[in-house]
């Protein structure tokens, strides 16, 4: 894939469906909220959501009132981005090592599973949250150019990204974030050293290029455990760029 300068941004890929594609049968049940108990002491980075809820079912009944809770922040949306170039006929791809607290500090006897024992590394694409201070229309797009420069060191035009396939929500349970799929074509020459936001935890990750079909199979293998970079990199694969 080649993008020429001054040309718009292309729509999101891999969202257009054929005629005959599958359709969810529809529902009209709908959550009521019958009393917010958040509680009140000032928030810090996560804020705690606390609410009395109803189903309004199908049929018009409402049911019994529940409590449930959820996590809030005010950067509540993030972006994934597939940095990629061509060399050889290989696609290579960038990842980040990224120190992740509550997974290098989870308890290793809430699971008797290898796999899930604690990492102190998991090498992800470059990710980041959309700030609220970044222009609603592009929000996405906005920040997507500036985690490719403050993680990986590339200087690209907004015009270069592109969609890759619809949004996701990565943790319905608990929080409402929002996940968008960007990919771009680099040139590894022009990389630089890494902006960096300047947290601590920033300026111990690491980059790495390999090829595609290297980063699916260690996906494959747990060696790769991050779930929205498995899923960003299976679609860059099925893109077929």
């Amino acid at each position: 894939m080649q993008l020429a300068g001054g040309r718009a941004m292309v729509p999101c890929l891999m969202t257009s469906k054929p005629a005959d594609s599958p359709r969810l049968p529809p529902s009209n049940t709908r959550l009521e909220v019958i009393e917010d108990l958040s509680p009140s002491a000032a928030p810090g980075f996560l804020r705690l959501v606390r609410r009395r809820l109803a189903i309004r079912q199908d049929d018009g009944r409402l049911s019994e009132p529940f409590e449930y809770d959820e996590v809030d922040r005010v950067a509540i949306d993030a972006v994934v981005i597939a940095a990629h170039y061509l060399e050889g006929g290989v696609r290579w791809v960038y990842l980040r090592s990224a120190i992740r607290p509550p997974v290098a500090l989870r308890d290793p006897g809430r699971c008797e599973d290898e796999q899930a024992k604690p990492r102190q590394v998991l090498w992800e694409l470059p990710a980041g949250l959309v700030e609220p201070c970044e222009t609603a229309g592009s929000a996405a797009a906005l920040t997507a150019q500036r985690e490719l420069q403050e993680e990986l060191g590339f200087v690209v035009r907004l015009e270069e990204l592109r969609r890759l396939g619809p949004c996701t929500f990565p943790a319905p349970g608990f929080i409402s974030e929002c996940h968008f799929y960007f990919e771009v074509e680099v040139d590894p020459k022009a990389r630089r050293s890494p902006a960096l936001d300047g947290s601590v935890l920033e300026t111990a990750g690491a980059v790495v290029a390999l090829p595609l079909d290297e980063a699916l199979a260690l996906c494959r293998s747990g060696e790769i455990a991050d779930a929205k970079t498995e899923l960003a990199l299976r679609r860059l694969e099925e893109a077929a760029l």
